[in-house]
């Protein structure tokens, strides 16, 4: 039976090329959170190029989430095929593609090919980036350092909440000519160009998964990564370790392996999986991330207010990752769930309340009266919070690990492709939803959801922390 490493275990691990090895992969949850918030800042300028409606909006703001959909359920089989880090490189060259050709993207139906591809890499890099990292990391610290994946993903939602808000207040608006006489939300699509040559570039550096290189039968190849990462004999022992787990069926992993050959059903697992990763999406977070400015434009804040609205929101996001960072080891990944599914009902509630007051006047403009505007703002920030010290990082650090290694790639597939279906599912509605039935009620609704998220997480979700991967079942 497979231990967790002691703190003086946890003292010959080379931690110095762990900590090399995630910062790489970790670029890659910079990219998906700068792929998914750029389009924040930029709704206006797709409206005025490409004459959108509310529903030509959702579709064009959605048109990542098919490629991401599908990036993500083949992922993991494609991971289990050429290894995880050939999945990585090819979705930073995805990344690049997708940067270039949205900027210069001159019709719609142009954009939304170009947002598939970029979504194609982020769903791809959602589900292998915290695979890899969980792979290559001693048990003591796993979560600790999965958890960076989120901190990542949030500083490449800042990040282009940043350089959106810049390229608007010097260019004069979203909409207004910048460098070379481009529009300035054309510039926040080609600046996400240069982090992904890095990610890519940076890729080169880092080695292949030992668990990977034992199951396509390259030992030799694994025994000398799992020596750097932590020493001769512990290599000798978890060689030894991740074969005998992977024997205990067969070597190469098949979709199948999610049924259990007993019963013939669905393995628990796989539905506890499926769970974490809708219920992650159907609290409503990616309405922040994707229409914050729009959403808050919509209750009277100015595009400039709004967009600074939008920074705050992932300054606060960087600082709640954090405490999970420091926390997710100790405390155990269930009971931050838990108290994050609470948080995030009570505070959706409120914001719910605060835009039912909102009112409108003569000339169309809507508010919100009294101190309800802060309420509101408040509130939502609360919400932020709650999710990115919970569900945000936690839910890939337990989709990462807690999947036998036999079904780690299949499970990673299905999970994925559930998570991307129901982000799509909200992120698509939302702009038709404000609008009727309203934002008090669609606001409600992810209320709701994060209320039932509280007792499936009591019910179907079993703690693993400090547990080793070759110990985990289902």
């Amino acid at each position: 039976m497979a231990t967790a490493f002691s703190e003086g275990d946890a003292g010959r691990v080379n931690m110095g090329f762990i900590a090399a090895i995630v910062a790489v992969a970790t670029i890659g949850g910079f990219m998906f959170g700068y792929d998914s918030g750029v389009i924040n800042g930029t709704q206006k300028g797709l409206e005025a190029a490409f004459d959108l409606g509310k529903l030509g909006i959702g579709v064009n703001v959605g048109a990542i989430l098919i490629g991401s959909s599908i990036g993500a359920f083949s992922a993991g089989r494609l991971a289990d095929r050429i290894g995880r880090r050939s999945v990585m490189m090819l979705s930073a060259a995805l990344f690049l593609f997708s940067a270039l050709l949205a900027g210069a993207a001159s019709s719609s139906a142009i954009f939304i090919f170009a947002r598939i591809i970029g979504g194609l890499g982020v769903g791809a890099a959602s589900v292998i980036s915290p695979v890899y990292i969980s792979e290559v990391t001693p048990a003591a610290v796993r979560g600790r350092l999965s958890s960076v994946q989120q901190v990542m993903i949030i500083t490449g939602l800042t990040g282009a909440f940043v350089a959106n808000f810049a390229l608007a207040r010097y260019a004069g608006g979203s909409t207004a000519n910048f460098w070379f006489g481009f529009a300035a939300w054309r510039w926040m699509f080609w600046l996400q160009a240069i982090p992904a040559l890095v990610y890519l570039l940076a890729l080169l550096i880092i080695p292949e998964s030992p668990r990977y290189l034992v199951a396509k039968g390259h030992e030799d190849r694994a025994h000398a990564v799992l020596t750097r990462l932590f020493g001769r004999a512990e290599a000798d022992r978890k060689v030894g370790e991740i074969r005998a787990s992977l024997a205990g069926d067969h070597h190469r992993p098949k979709l199948s392996d999610l049924i259990d050959r007993g019963s013939g059903k669905i393995r628990p697992i796989v539905w506890a999986g499926i769970g974490l990763a809708v219920f992650q999406q159907l609290v409503g977070i990616n309405v922040v991330f994707y229409y914050g400015a729009t959403l808050w434009e919509a209750v009277g804040f100015s595009e400039d207010y709004a967009l600074q609205t939008n920074i705050l929101s992932g300054v606060l996001s960087i600082g709640a990752c954090l405490f999970t960072i420091f926390t997710v080891d100790k405390i155990g990944r269930k009971p931050l769930l838990l108290v994050g599914s609470a948080g995030m009902a009570v505070t959706l509630a409120v914001v719910a309340w605060a835009f039912s007051t909102a009112v409108t006047d003569a000339a169309g403009a809507v508010s919100l009266p009294g101190n309800n505007g802060v309420i509101a703002l408040v509130a939502a920030n609360l919400y932020v919070i709650f999710f990115n010290a919970s569900w945000g990082p936690v839910m890939w650090v337990m989709l990462g690990e807690m999947f036998p290694n036999q079904i780690r790639g299949s499970g990673l597939a299905v999970s994925g492709f559930a998570q991307w279906i129901a982000n799509a599912a909200i992120s698509v509605s939302f702009p038709a939803l404000a609008v009727s039935p309203g934002l008090a009620v669609t606001y409600t609704g992810y209320a709701i959801f994060a209320a039932i998220s509280f007792f499936f997480v009591r019910a179907m979700v079993h703690e693993t922390r400090g547990r080793e991967l070759e110990d985990m079942v289902g």
